[in-house]
């Protein structure tokens, strides 16, 4: 009987909190069926890492530079279809949460609740290929 290994779910973290990213990815990696794949401090960055790294799931804040995460959710959802996109907001504003679900988002996650609700949002992925 073949033993089949399991493949690992390949996310993409987009903060501009560098302590916060890093926290961020050290948390995923600990995971044994996930794997960061990139870090992007932007939403320019994350989309570009997006296209050339076609992660299975994508953990963007809400407030960047350069590009705002609900523009970039946007257009993540528009070029990446089948992509689990997670925004990340340390903002109550419902109505910023409303925008970014409307753009395209699978979830907006508070980053109070992040550990235990990412986790298991981002374990219950299927793999691609």
């Amino acid at each position: 009987m073949a033993v089949v290994e399991r493949q690992e779910i390949r996310v993409l973290l987009a903060d501009d909190d560098r302590v916060f990213l890093d926290a961020l990815r050290e948390l995923i990696d600990r995971q044994p069926e996930l794997g960061v794949v990139g870090l992007a401090a932007n939403g320019l960055e994350a989309i570009e890492q997006a296209d050339e790294l076609d992660p299975d799931a994508v953990v963007i804040d809400v407030h960047m530079p350069l590009l705002d995460g609900v523009t970039a959710v946007a257009h993540l959802r528009q070029h990446h279809p089948t992509l689990c996109v997670i925004a990340l907001t340390g903002d109550e504003a419902p109505k910023l949460h409303e925008a970014v679900k409307e753009a395209g988002a699978d979830g907006v996650l508070m980053k109070s609740e992040l550990v235990d609700v990412l986790v298991e949002r981002l374990a219950g992925l299927r793999p691609s290929g």
